[in-house]
């Protein structure tokens, strides 16, 4: 909805009201008692009468927002530091809260930590422990590491009788490669019963 182009604009095109431009916001002709109400730096040629609206200067932030922000950055940086120099520690930790939460991968892993002392000191014993959780799930390398555990005697009360050769057979069928060469060598012998 175009209208003269030169004085007049639409506003809003559904209402159909007019805009008009190049008409002074304070006009001329005004007596002077009404422009006499207004301070003395009211201008009616300049745009908003010539007051210029500064912002207001911001206030201080108060002391204790002042701490909060100190001590974000510093336990920030001393994690940055924490991540970086001890890293093996670090990654224990999260695994293992992956672990609780119920992830095989992360039980796995965690298990591998024990088993090497990475991060942790060693316990081949609660490794185990932590390769079983992972196996329960059907892990494959959990189940092979499992089977070896109890093969090697580290701990032999968390699997039962016959058992061992399911867990390498399952290995075996996911990707071990190692699985399938003590498939072949060791329990063809009959030592995985």
């Amino acid at each position: 909805m175009a209208v003269d182009k030169g004085e007049r604009t639409p506003i809003l095109e559904e209402e159909g009201r007019l805009r008009q431009r190049n008409v002074p916001a304070w006009p001329k002709s005004r007596p002077e008692s009404e422009i006499a109400k207004f301070p003395i730096e009211w201008n009616p040629e300049l745009p908003y009468g010539g007051r210029v609206y500064l912002p207001r200067r911001k206030k201080p932030d108060p002391w204790w927002v002042i701490v909060i922000e100190v001590t974000v950055i510093f336990l920030t940086a001393l994690f940055a530091y924490y991540a970086y120099y001890h890293f093996d520690h670090l990654h224990f930790h999260v695994a293992k809260g992956y672990a609780h939460l119920g992830y095989a991968a992360a039980q796995h892993q965690v298990g591998q930590k024990y088993l090497r002392g990475i991060g942790v000191e060693k316990d081949e014993h609660v490794a185990m422990e932590w390769f079983k959780k992972a196996a329960d799930q059907g892990h494959p390398h959990a189940s092979y590491n499992l089977a070896v555990g109890h093969l090697k005697k580290i701990r032999t009360d968390l699997v039962k009788k016959g058992e061992v050769h399911h867990l390498i057979q399952h290995a075996a069928k996911n990707g071990v490669k190692k699985a399938n060469r003590v498939l072949h060598e060791v329990c063809t012998n009959g030592q995985c019963d």
